[in-house]
């Protein structure tokens, strides 16, 4: 298996150099946005889209439930403000997500609270997923920076230095 720079490891007959890592829904279409990438984006905003409304459907159904059980008005009022609360952490946190890479030990602490934040996570999907593949620009960034680096580093200099004429 090749490391991220693409060389030990590397197939014959293919090209060394870094290699694009995939996000999910879309593999590496994203790099050149070929192989139906502009219907996997809509299928994904599509798809995240539809997954938010049949959670808040199944949210509903949580809290006719809570209603009909006649546990009060600060209980309704308290779960309520949790998944809102809940679901606009997580909407923060997804949508950072797609901009700068997340301390594993942290999402690990914010793990619970996420889970029943979903449906902030899922619009986080669809909002971006209206302008590009949710991650692309994390990961455009990080493929450019390292084949910038792997271009630096392979190109040959011309010449011995030794013999370069001084001016002067």
């Amino acid at each position: 298996m090749s490391d991220e720079t693409g060389t030990p490891g590397t197939p014959a007959g293919s090209p060394g150099g870094p290699r694009p890592e995939p996000l999910r829904f879309f593999g590496t279409s994203w790099v050149d946005h070929d192989h139906g990438y502009a219907a996997r984006r809509a299928g994904v905003a599509a798809g995240s889209l539809a997954a938010a409304a049949a959670s808040c459907l199944i949210l509903r159904f949580a809290y006719e439930g809570i209603r009909i059980a006649d546990s009060g008005a600060f209980v309704t009022v308290l779960v309520v403000a949790m998944f809102a609360i809940c679901s606009a952490l997580a909407f923060r946190n997804t949508w950072e997500g797609f901009g700068k890479r997340h301390d594993p030990q942290r999402q690990a602490t914010l793990r619970g609270l996420l889970a029943i934040g979903f449906v902030g996570s899922l619009l986080a999907y669809f909002f971006r997923s209206l302008t590009e593949a949710p991650g692309e620009k994390l990961h455009r960034e990080e493929y450019d920076r390292a084949r910038e680096e792997y271009t630096r580093r392979t190109s040959r200099r011309t010449g011995n230095p030794s013999r370069k004429k001084r001016r002067g």
